[in-house]
């Protein structure tokens, strides 16, 4: 079910970048406002949404829900385990012998 998720979210990435791109862009109509022509509002009010804008506007919400989904299904994948235990699972026990006299000026090892 997770791949089906994972194929959905990047399915729904895509064409959100598809759209977006294909849209026309609010920024174009600026010198409307300088005095060049057709005066609409250069950030007002543009009507109806069209098929581009909806279409961007549910592919979000698709996204935005897999996003959600996939965030779930990390937090439920690995229920018990944790990072403490098993780096003290992969501790290995140290074993050394220990010195009995440290050498010193007093104690010098023989020659």
């Amino acid at each position: 079910m997770e791949t089906v998720v994972w194929v959905v979210h990047v399915g729904a990435a895509l064409g959100i970048i598809g759209l977006v791109l294909m849209q026309h862009g609010k920024g174009a109509d600026m010198g409307a406002a300088f005095g060049s022509g057709s005066a609409g509002g250069v950030f007002g009010a543009s009507g109806a949404s069209n098929f581009l804008s909806r279409s961007t506007a549910i592919l979000a919400a698709v996204f935005f829900c897999t996003s959600m989904l996939l965030t779930w299904y990390s937090g439920h994948g690995n229920k018990g385990t944790s990072v403490m235990n098993e780096a003290n699972a992969l501790k290995t026990p140290v074993v050394s012998t220990p010195v009995k006299e440290i050498p010193t000026k007093s104690n010098e090892i023989p020659k």
